[in-house]
């Protein structure tokens, strides 16, 4: 067994370094308009003049960040303050706060709703930018959007968190993350994308020995982590008691504001099993005994219900409607770097022998199919019938260096 982990090890480093960090370090850097481009579509086309997504960049700079983290390569740390140095000037909005959505190819702001999904993203890249280099600056700015969420988003009536609102603060209409989604004010994917950054925001701050000075603006508040780890006690809450169905131990996806489940029966396989090592991960950094002893049994329930998605091939499908019938059994790239993630989890914590052939049954079907070997990077998919799809983004506002670098190097640190 060692020696297969060995080998894994040696796999996914060869693959980060070669294969996934080197097509964004070669092919998405913009030396015209700065920052990053905003897409290279499926078949390997630059579209030099698309739109920039918050995140895009906020991916890019945790991948850049956590990746130097890992393996001190000084390239690496140049991407992520180059990152970090466009989102500060660009994406970040100094009049009301927060992030946009979007921006022109340019840099200038071109949507300006409030998305709470991509505000947690920037806090994600921002704190692990801090985390490495003790950036007084990035650490600040997560903790300010983190005060963004907890005063815009945060339902003071029914708990949890809203998705959208406009620019200023107010209601909007369509909440929607992407036109693929249900419009109900919550969702699950957004709590799973805010307790990951509060995890790692709570990391950050934790590696910080004193408050964090400013010139500009108020220093971090002192009370700070206490009110994060009380928002994560709260969110690891919430997914346990409102987002879990307690019947089927799939994540349930969209809610109205009281939590009555909306949308119909869907089940989403790779969030259920990105979510089982997300919510592990922040009930072991919160570090609460009675929390993690609730949380762990219901980890090891949620990675079991996913495997509803899993082919014998070892790769995972994507979600399926209950109602309807239909089951998108694409094999999305992100899909298969949670699931190799998650089944590892259940492994590395659980001595579960199957989990952790599981893992590397997926990750050997990653190598065969999904890694693009002569161009750089993942495919977005393949189909159920085996053909790529050229259809989605190889590089654009969903497809960053982020579920597969994060595989990677969560391979390369565990203690497996």
């Amino acid at each position: 067994m060692r020696k297969e982990i060995e080998q894994l090890r040696h796999e996914v480093r060869q693959v980060l370094e070669d294969n996934i960090l080197s097509f964004w370090l070669n092919c998405m850097i913009d030396h015209e308009s700065g920052g990053f481009y905003g897409r290279i579509d499926g078949c390997g086309h630059l579209h030099a003049h698309a739109d920039k997504g918050a995140i895009l960049n906020a991916r890019i700079l945790w991948a850049f960040s956590a990746a130097y983290r890992v393996l001190r390569k000084p390239e690496y740390l140049e991407v992520a303050r180059r990152a970090k140095d466009y989102i500060l000037e660009h994406f970040v909005d100094h009049e009301y706060g927060g992030v946009y959505w979007s921006l022109d190819y340019k840099g200038n702001p071109k949507d300006t709703k409030k998305q709470f999904y991509a505000i947690g993203f920037a806090i994600y890249g921002l704190s692990e930018y801090a985390r490495v280099t003790g950036d007084e600056e990035s650490l600040r700015m997560a903790c300010n959007l983190f005060e963004c969420i907890e005063q815009h988003a945060f339902d003071k009536q029914y708990n949890g968190y809203i998705e959208a609102t406009t620019r200023d603060w107010q209601p909007i209409a369509d909440m929607r993350l992407s036109d693929l989604d249900a419009n109900y004010p919550k969702s699950q994917n957004t709590h799973l994308h805010i307790i990951e950054p509060y995890t790692n925001l709570l990391r950050a701050l934790r590696a910080q020995s004193r408050p964090v000075p400013s010139a500009q603006s108020r220093p971090v508040p002192c009370d700070i982590v206490a009110r994060l780890e009380s928002s994560l006690r709260n969110l690891i809450a919430i997914f346990t008691d409102h987002i879990l169905n307690p019947a089927t131990h799939h994540l349930d996806l969209f809610f109205e504001n009281d939590w009555t489940r909306g949308a119909g029966r869907l089940e989403s396989y790779g969030h259920d099993i990105e979510c089982s090592w997300l919510l592990h991960e922040a009930a072991l950094v919160l570090g609460d005994k009675e929390i993690l002893d609730k949380v762990e049994p219901i980890v090891q329930m949620v990675a079991r219900a996913s495997e509803k998605g899993l082919n014998a091939d070892g790769s995972m499908v994507h979600e399926a409607n209950l109602d309807t019938g239909y089951v998108d059994a694409d094999r999305h790239w992100w899909v298969q770097a949670e699931t190799v993630v998650g089944f590892l989890n259940i492994w590395q914590y659980f001595g579960d022998e199957h989990a952790l052939q599981k893992a590397l049954s997926c990750w050997q079907y990653i190598k065969d199919y999904l890694i693009d070997h002569e161009h750089g990077e993942w495919y977005w998919s393949r189909r159920p019938d085996g053909t790529v799809n050229h259809d989605d983004d190889k590089a654009g506002f969903w497809k960053c260096p982020y579920h597969n670098s994060r595989m990677c190097l969560e391979i390369i640190e565990r203690q497996l």
